[in-house]
């Protein structure tokens, strides 16, 4: 068999696998750092940050696992002046399991944990030329009932390396959806 029917035969097995979304351990750090160096979109942080990510935000963060591998994450934390927001600085899917909706499932996952715990509010960052990601989350806040809104936050200048601008959106009130992937709360 050569080389690209067993890619194809692998991706094939992955997608009738089932996905597991979980808050994740200190073991899953590298991974979550690979695939923001491999998305070659994200501003990945130091592999330090992604374990720290693991340790001290496991109820904020989630990732998605497939066959044992690490497909995608969310990091999050609350807001230290707002505890009532939570706020998403990355989703991220790995290349090879992209297409299936994980995306959209660990922030439901997400979200739906918030609302748990009586979060009322999610706050994210979005450069002005990412509609994917602005159609994402005005797609989650529909499906949990609440309202989006968009303001700036971080113009150019405000960053020493050339960054893009950074629009706040914020959706509120969190609610509970019912449409997420298998969940599994280790």
């Amino acid at each position: 068999m050569s080389s690209s029917h067993s890619d194809e035969g692998s991706r094939r097995a992955q997608a009738d696998s089932p996905v597991v979304i979980r808050s994740p351990r200190i073991g899953d750090g590298a991974a979550m750092w690979q695939i923001a160096v491999d998305s070659q979109v994200l501003d990945a942080n130091s592999s330090y940050a992604y374990l720290l990510w693991c340790r001290d935000f496991q109820s904020t963060t989630v990732v998605a696992e497939i066959d044992g591998e690490i497909a995608g994450f969310v990091t999050g934390y609350l807001r230290p002046e707002a505890p009532e927001v939570v706020f998403v600085w990355q989703v991220a899917v790995d290349h090879a399991f992209r297409g299936r909706g994980i995306g959209v499932s660990m922030l439901d996952h997400l979200v739906n944990d918030a609302a748990e715990q009586g979060i009322s509010t999610l706050e994210t960052t979005v450069s002005p030329d990412n509609e994917a990601s602005v159609a994402m989350f005005a797609s989650l806040a529909r499906r949990h009932g609440a309202q989006m809104s968009r303001e700036s936050l971080f113009a150019p200048e405000d960053f020493p390396d050339g960054h893009e601008p950074e629009d706040l959106y914020r959706i509120s009130p969190l609610g509970r959806s019912g449409d997420h992937i298998t969940e599994d709360h280790r």
